[in-house]
């Protein structure tokens, strides 16, 4: 019970920090992020580290991202209720839970990750939370999209991709965004928006400097 006091306590002071650094700007995110638990969804023996703002260690070699990461995504996404969100790259599974809490009953939240080991891991814990049913996480090669389900409203690569990968472009809904890193692995990579406009062309921005494991699959890097 103490640990449980305490880990909520430290949830509201860094998510303070957050807002006061200028990173949790969107009221539909901060609530998400105060409901969601992240020591849900860290390896048991980093619950203590839960809430220091850094990336932490997850199986299968990736990471699960600082807050302030998953702040900055959230709030590029801009995410609305009812609308339909697809994630590549998955890892421990926690953005598909604050997903969800933002686009609600009526939205529709997608997760894929292809290492196996970071797929049970995301498994296990929206088991554990009750998102289990409400979102649905995929095995797979992310690199590809998901075109079944497409299209989709919002679309965040949780990777390093070489580009904004060829499927995404056509799974995305016309004024949909993407939010993907682009860079090599191990090197210079940026958080990059992209805006679908109504002649099918691309709008950009970079959003700064970040560090992501790789995209693997077909469209992704290949060492």
């Amino acid at each position: 019970m103490a640990l449980t006091q305490e880990l909520a306590k430290q949830r509201k002071n860094v998510l303070a920090s957050l807002e006061k650094l200028g990173y949790l700007l969107d009221p539909k995110v901060k609530r998400a992020m105060l409901k969601v638990k992240r020591e849900d969804f860290v390896p048991e023996e980093n619950i203590a580290s839960a809430y220091i703002d850094m990336p932490l260690l997850i199986p299968g070699g990736g990471t699960i991202s600082a807050p302030h990461m998953h702040a900055i995504s959230l709030y590029a996404l801009k995410l609305k209720p009812g609308e339909k969100f697809l994630e590549i790259g998955a890892g421990s599974g926690i953005i598909l839970a604050y997903a969800k809490e933002i686009v609600g009953v009526k939205g529709k939240v997608f997760g894929i990750e292809l290492n196996k080991d970071s797929y049970d891991f995301a498994i296990k814990n929206l088991k554990k939370t009750g998102y289990e049913k409400k979102v649905k996480m995929i095995l797979g090669d992310g690199s590809q999209g998901l075109p079944e389900e497409a299209p989709f409203d919002k679309v965040l690569i949780s990777a390093a991709s070489p580009q904004l990968p060829e499927p995404i472009k056509e799974q995305v809904k016309v004024g949909g965004v993407v939010v993907v890193v682009i860079g090599p692995p191990h090197g210079d990579q940026e958080l990059v928006y992209f805006e679908k406009m109504k002649d099918g062309s691309w709008k950009s921005k970079n959003l700064g400097g970040v560090i992501f494991v790789a995209l693997r699959g077909r469209f992704g890097w290949h060492e």
